[in-house]
């Protein structure tokens, strides 16, 4: 494979002067499932523009027409979809009702489901030829929004198999067609002439998984691969600059104190940590500049967040920590994050504080972790789930009952703000209603966030209109091309 990555290819410049040309992207991950999407897989068949559904996210993450034309919801548990006419499968096959109720109920009785579907009751019928029927158990206003999910993505009846295997080859309905996968090595993907929207501007979609870091970098200054995802921050500085591309990611690295037990019960102390910590030291250094100092818990990967917010109110002056002693712990997968620690110690003991670390590898900490046996712990965690709406992760990591509630907070006021946000569909009442909550949180000081993470995209300087998406779920596109003399 990785011979393959260091491969001179003679297209490039000929090839896109006659109009048949292919892109070569380098993937960092292989396949985990053979491409199955029902899976994380399924991203892959997104960002490869093959496999659509139904629904789509603008920026904000509000939902936007794609393989449904519109909906309205008849009740709080009942949606109706509207599905576009004149969309052919890869196979030739026709997109219709009955289709998209096979497809989504693959999806729901998948095991295990996909992760949208998490705690989600959800039958769909075909009203007519062209329209569906979603109902859930309980009121949910993210229908939509879940239906944006790569992961209940719309195929061919062919796709699905009577095992429970889903074969994504020829099933989607994408400007491009997937025609073969080549195990953990690669893909290929050819220009699909039937597609309902605009044609592609390439023949093709080359891509080939290359995990290793280095050779991901190589692959991008020698000029082998068009567009390569997650350029390592090692290797930027070896790359000319003008073909690194930062994209925001949903991502925030925060400090979690723990409220229920250990010194950081007193609301003063916790104050006093926050202050301490010196937010732009750790983007400087362990992130090489290569990061966004927080300003909140969500970070300009939503761009609708920092022009909402107002200074947070209420919250406890600081204490002296008088030696207060604290076990501050991370875990060693992601490697800043140890980096991240030393320093937070050294600003820490700085304030005031006697600090333990404590690191070990995530496997072997998150049980300790969510069971509160440390005073401060330090996490990297995704701020939107597959439905491109943060209250699930807001509810998840600071509500009372919240499964991944690090900080063991319990607020009455938090609850009350997450249900608020929950009940409301989307739209800015709803965006607002969100960062109300996060104010709510942030008061408290159980979390403190010090910065959103970026990925690096590198693309040959030929490339035009790959996407930059935050969420990962576009990437190669039926705009995207590669530049020919004239527009040099």
């Amino acid at each position: 494979m990785l011979a393959g990555c260091q491969q001179e290819d003679p297209k490039g410049a000929d090839t896109a002067a006659s109009g048949e040309q292919r892109i070569r992207v380098a993937m960092l991950q292989p396949p985990r499932s053979g491409l199955n999407p029902l899976t994380d897989d399924a991203f892959k068949l997104s960002r490869w523009s093959t496999a659509e559904t139904l629904v789509r996210l603008n920026d904000d993450g509000d939902p936007q027409p794609f393989l449904a034309t519109e909906w309205e919801q008849l009740d709080p548990r009942t949606w109706r979809f509207e599905i576009r006419e004149g969309v052919t499968f890869h196979d030739g096959s026709h997109l219709t009702a009955e289709q998209v109720v096979k497809a989504l109920s693959a999806a729901t009785k998948a095991s295990p489901k996909p992760r949208i579907l998490d705690g989600v009751s959800m039958t769909i019928e075909a009203e007519d030829d062209h329209a569906v029927i979603v109902r859930t158990a309980e009121a949910d206003p993210l229908v939509p929004n879940r239906l944006s999910s790569p992961q209940l993505a719309i195929l061919a009846a062919s796709a699905y198999g009577e095992d429970g295997r889903v074969n994504p080859i020829e099933a989607g309905t994408g400007p491009f067609v997937l025609k073969e996968i080549n195990g953990t090595q690669s893909a290929r993907l050819d220009r699909y002439e039937g597609y309902w929207g605009e044609k592609a501007e390439l023949a093709g979609i080359d891509a080939d998984y290359v995990p290793d870091g280095t050779a991901r970098g190589a692959a991008l200054r020698t000029g082998t691969a068009d567009v390569v995802e997650a350029v390592p921050v090692s290797q930027v500085a070896l790359i000319d600059p003008e073909l690194v591309h930062e994209v925001p990611m949903p991502r925030t690295n925060t400090l979690y104190l723990n409220t229920e037990t250990g010194p950081f019960q007193n609301p003063g102390l916790r104050a006093a940590a926050r202050q301490a910590i010196d937010r732009d030291a750790i983007v400087r250094t362990v992130y090489e500049g290569r990061a966004d100092v927080a300003k909140g818990l969500l970070g300009p990967a939503l761009p609708w967040a920092d022009e909402l917010r107002s200074p947070i109110e209420g919250r406890t002056p600081a204490a002296d920590p008088e030696g207060a002693k604290i076990t501050l712990a991370t875990f060693t997968d992601r490697a800043e994050l140890p980096e991240v620690a030393v320093l937070l110690e050294q600003q820490l003991t700085t304030a005031g504080f006697t600090v333990q670390q404590e690191v070990r590898q995530y496997a072997h900490i998150e049980a300790d972790m969510l069971s509160g046996e440390f005073d401060a712990f330090i996490l990297s965690r995704a701020t939107m789930l597959d439905s491109g709406d943060p209250v699930a992760y807001l509810y998840s990591d600071f509500a009372c009952e919240g499964s991944f509630n690090i900080a063991q907070l319990c607020d009455p006021d938090i609850d009350a703000a997450l249900k608020r946000a929950a009940d409301l569909p989307q739209g800015p009442e709803r965006r607002q209603a969100i960062i109300d909550a996060e104010a709510t949180i942030l008061a408290t000081d159980a979390a403190v966030p010090m910065l959103h993470e970026r990925v690096i995209q590198g693309e040959s300087p030929h490339v035009v209109a790959a996407e930059r998406d935050p969420r990962e779920r576009r990437l190669v596109t039926e705009h995207t091309r590669l530049a020919g003399e004239s527009d040099e």
